[in-house]
Order: structure tokens, then C-alpha cells, then sequence
């Protein structure tokens, strides 16, 4: 199995640059799509036994989705990038068609995840997106938190942004999520998708580490990941994902399993939890956050 993914090698071919579903990536739950759609471009899908949020990446859309039970149109404003704010997104859900349609053109994600239960359709604006900054020094990052547990109502997916300052490492400690343990840890099977600030036109670069836990699978990772590349996570401890000097990294995270609960819950790799104790009382990096949530309207 291949968990390393390079730009080019996951495209479904039209507008899709990225098309990881439960089949390709040899699991269960979660999928992820990346479009890339020309001004005036768009792209219909059915959602099929899966919910899903549309997230743009750069760029504005609208997103019109119909079932048995009516229609429902949704404007998206967007962002430049993923390194310029927070963006508003849609949820679709499962057994639904929807379109996605770009005046001015833009890359946007649809992360997806295998469900039961038929949530409605619904907005997010950017102003409801928590921004939390997490670890301290060249450890500090920000996390976008627009579709975590307990922030969005969903009925198995969970996603969420991470953006690493250049020269920071994130996903530190490592942490797994692969054994079902009651109240300490869930099994969820996890994307990264990655893309980088480049530097006076010279693009970023990345490397992403995944290391064998004793279950699943054995994953094992060391890679040099660059802009639309994607590591899938079916097991293992995940991390350090470590930006270069000079190229801030963004990854975007989707997570879903078989839990009944919906859940991150984690397990520091127990070599380097002692890490996570260093952090108190210490400053988080002064570049962060890159941006904050606009403010709610009245």
C-alpha cells in the first residue's frame, strides 16, 4: 500500500485533482476531493452514502444541493488562499446531488466521510470557525477548527485546517488514533492534504512522518510532501509534519471511522509526551495566528 500520494497520481480526472475515496484508500470512511474549477467552471456530484463539506481553498463558489426533500443554495465568498483567512464552507448531505459553480474560478475541497444518519443542509459562516493556536515555540501552530467534534453537528466526519509557520514542526507530540479505548482513544482514519507558501515565487516544501503503533496495518512514512500531495493515516503514530525555513505549510485533516461517538480522541506516542509539559507558561510563536475569524455580523 502506498500512503504517500503526489499531486497528479489521485486526480478522477475533469475538474478533480484529488479523488481519495474508501475504496482507493483501502478503508472504510473517509474521502476527500479536491476541485479545480476554470471562471465559470462547476461540478456536480451525488453524495451517495456520504456527507460532506464543501470548503473553498482559493477562490469563491455556490453550492446547490437537492434531494427528496427540496433544494437548498448556499453562497460561499471564499479567500484568496489558505494562508489569507478564514473561509465560510456548506454541508451537504448523504443521498443528495449537488452542484458546485465558480464565477471567478478557484480550487475548493469536499471532504467526505460514510454516515447513517441524514443531517440538513446548512451554511458555516467563517465568522463561526474557532481558531485555536496549540503548542508553544517551534512547535506552535493554528488550527482551524470549522467541522472538529463538538464544533459542527456531522454525523461521522471530522475536519479541520492546521497551519505550521516555516520552520515549526506540528503534529507533535505524535499521536495515534487507531485502538478502540473507551473515553482515551478513537479509531478514525485520517487525510492530509498539503499545499505551501512559496517565497518570491520559489515553492515550499515539507516533510511528514507516520511510524508503526503495533496495529492495523504498520504504517510507515517519511516523506517529502509538496503542494497537493496527500498522505492517508489508516494507523500508526502521525507525526512530525515539519514546514521548511521560509515556506509556511497548511494541511487539511479528514477524519471518520466506525465509532458510535464522534471523537478525537488521542495517544501521545509515549517517547515524546513529555513535550506537551514543556509547554505551559511558554509563548506561542509571535507569527501566530496568520489570521483571525472575522467578526460575527449583528
Amino acid at each position: 500500500m502506498t500512503y504517500h500520494l503526489p499531486a497528479g497520481t489521485t486526480a478522477g480526472g475533469g475538474a478533480l485533482a484529488v479523488d481519495v475515496t474508501p475504496e482507493k484508500a483501502g478503508w472504510g470512511h473517509s474521502s476527500l476531493r479536491v476541485l479545480h474549477l476554470p471562471p465559470g467552471g462547476s461540478h456536480t456530484f451525488d453524495s451517495g452514502d456520504s456527507e460532506w463539506i464543501v470548503l473553498p481553498l482559493s477562490g469563491g463558489c455556490t453550492v446547490a444541493t437537492a434531494d427528496d426533500c427540496g433544494q437548498d443554495t448556499f453562497r460561499l465568498t471564499g479567500r484568496d488562499s489558505v494562508f489569507s483567512g478564514v473561509s465560510d464552507f456548506a454541508y451537504v448531505p448523504r443521498d443528495a446531488r449537488t452542484t458546485v459553480t465558480s464565477t471567478g474560478g478557484g480550487r475548493f475541497a469536499l471532504t467526505g466521510a460514510r454516515c447513517t444518519r441524514r443531517l440538513p443542509a446548512r451554511y458555516g459562516p467563517a465568522s463561526s470557525v474557532p481558531v485555536e493556536l496549540r503548542g508553544t515555540g517551534n512547535c506552535s501552530r493554528q488550527v482551524n477548527n470549522f467541522a472538529a467534534a463538538g464544533v459542527l453537528e456531522c454525523d461521522n466526519l471530522i475536519a479541520v485546517e492546521v497551519i505550521t509557520p516555516g520552520g515549526n514542526w506540528s503534529s507533535f507530540p505524535p499521536h495515534k488514533h487507531d485502538e478502540h479505548r473507551p473515553g482515551a482513544e478513537s479509531v478514525l482514519e485520517e487525510i492530509y492534504y498539503f499545499e505551501f507558501a512559496d517565497h518570491d515565487g520559489t515553492p515550499g516544501l515539507g516533510y511528514q512522518r507516520v511510524s508503526p503503533s503495533g496495529q492495523g496495518q504498520g504504517t510507515d512514512v517519511l516523506a517529502e510532501v509538496r503542494d497537493g500531495d496527500v498522505v492517508l493515516i489508516p494507523d500508526g503514530w502521525h507525526g512530525p509534519s515539519m514546514a521548511v525555513p521560509g515556506h509556511h505549510m497548511y494541511y487539511l485533516n479528514v477524519m471518520a471511522g466506525p465509532e458510535a461517538e464522534r471523537a478525537w480522541l488521542i495517544c501521545d506516542h509515549p517517547d515524546h509526551a513529555w513535550v506537551r509539559d514543556t509547554w505551559a507558561g511558554r509563548p506561542v510563536d509571535p507569527r501566530l495566528p496568520l489570521y483571525t475569524a472575522p467578526e460575527r455580523s449583528a
